[in-house]
């Protein structure tokens, strides 16, 4: 009996919901504002997985340059020294240099970087937490017509549309891991190695680029159950290895020192990861923090919550990384599910205004006194380059790059207000089949 009785609950909800015909009509059925809280109900509730601490910095292991080839070893290694002199990789210098002799200025012409390095020349001599980056918030959820999807394009596009964080949950699946969306009956993105294979290749095909990933540990499984999956794909040929742990704000090398060795991958794990034991997974949160993640309030406020209770002083020694990112929370029989709320993306991926990804940005740098490394929206592309924007204005950048992708994206028909309607009615059925 109880089986019919859930469905005519949902034939009644369903029904509900898609008889509005517009994002205001949905505005008014939650009595949301577009400066407040989309429902009344609460902010999903934190992780549970332990956060490390550190009493003092540890030395871990290292990697140094011997004639141009990788060594690893142990040891406080000056990153300057990473260097190799017999590159022929020119990545700084000056336009001229002008030499005064008894009778007038000779102006020499100087070797000048003109290659970008993660899409600019002057990033290149920047220390990689001097820099705001776009992230595609759960990169690999990507299926069309999924409630439970972030993104329109696959992960070689968004890389080559300026990506430079990829970020996604992480389930085991008869003994492999796989990308799922909080459970994976309801988003399976498939094994963890199709994937970071396909970052693999465009890593190896892009050598002036740094890309990070955060791999989040959804089973909160020890990290070495990751290792012999992400071994598999080669991808730890490029992965950094930090000289110490943690590092804090000013330790990071420059992204041509990253170059020129090699190391162009940095790989966080936001929970179990251990750093000693693994060099190359790096534990995130002692090193980076969040702002409220799955957020359904438009204010995007700037304040630490993960890891918790972070003094300002410590925020302000590490990165940071806002998740601007905006949720419709489904609450149905006690069961909430969060879900992208597509009709508001142009303002939240917006460059100005009311819970503009822009306003968030100027928001955090007045109070932090710097801005975000890491910018993680949903479905980067709407707005046409507008959240690229955004990360170019932080980092006194001129951006000039055409977005996105290559052909109309799959997501075009999700913008239509009354197809977000027949996505909340189904994520209102995964929600009562999940309870079964």
């Amino acid at each position: 009996m109880m089986l019919p009785a859930r469905l005519l609950c949902f034939v009644y909800i369903f029904i509900t919901s898609t008889s509005a015909q517009s994002s205001d009509s949905l505005l008014l059925l939650s009595g949301s504002s577009l400066t407040g809280p989309i429902t009344g109900s609460s902010e999903a509730i934190s992780p549970t997985g332990s956060y490390a601490s550190y009493s003092s910095t540890i030395t871990a292991s290292t990697t140094s340059i011997s004639d141009g080839v990788p060594v690893v070893g142990t040891g406080t290694v000056n990153v300057t020294s990473y260097i190799s002199l017999s590159s022929q990789i020119i990545l700084q210098g000056s336009s001229t240099t002008n030499v005064t002799n008894a009778t007038q200025t000779i102006i020499s012409p100087q070797p000048t970087n003109k290659t970008p390095c993660n899409n600019y020349p002057e990033f290149c001599s920047r220390q990689y937490s001097n820099i705001t980056e776009v992230s595609a918030h759960n990169s690999p959820f990507v299926i069309p017509n999924n409630v439970a999807s972030n993104q329109h394009w696959p992960v070689t596009t968004q890389l080559n549309d300026g990506i430079r964080l990829l970020q996604a949950q992480m389930h085991f699946v008869n003994g492999t891991p796989h990308f799922c969306h909080t459970s994976c009956s309801l988003l399976d993105a498939g094994p963890i190695t199709t994937w970071l294979t396909q970052v693999y290749e465009w890593v190896a095909t892009h050598p002036y680029d740094v890309v990070t990933l955060i791999l989040e540990n959804g089973d909160y499984a020890p990290v070495t159950s990751y290792v012999p999956f992400i071994e598999s794909t080669g991808l730890t040929k490029y992965t950094y290895i930090p000289p110490k742990i943690p590092m804090s704000l000013e330790d990071w090398p420059t992204l041509e020192t990253m170059i020129l060795t090699g190391k162009r991958v940095v790989l966080f794990m936001d929970y179990n990861a251990n750093q000693v034991a693994v060099p190359w997974i790096l534990d995130e949160f002692s090193q980076l923090w969040e702002t409220p993640f799955d957020q359904t309030d438009r204010t995007f406020p700037c304040t630490p919550q993960r890891p918790p209770n972070l003094s300002p002083e410590q925020a302000k020694s590490r990165m940071y990384m806002t998740n601007h990112n905006l949720n419709y929370e489904i609450d149905l029989l006690g069961n909430a599910i969060l879900v992208p709320y597509i009709p508001y993306l142009k303002f939240t991926n917006n460059i100005t205004g009311p819970g503009s990804l822009g306003g968030n940005v100027e928001n955090c740098t007045k109070e932090w006194g710097f801005p975000p490394k890491f910018l993680d929206v949903d479905f980067y592309d709407v707005g046409n380059g507008s959240v690229f924007e955004v990360a170019a204005r932080a980092n006194g950048v001129v951006y000039n790059r055409t977005c996105c992708g290559a052909v109309k994206s799959w997501g075009e028909r999700e913008r239509i207000p009354g197809s977000f309607i027949w996505q909340v009615g189904a994520a209102a059925l995964v929600a009562l089949l999940m309870m079964l």
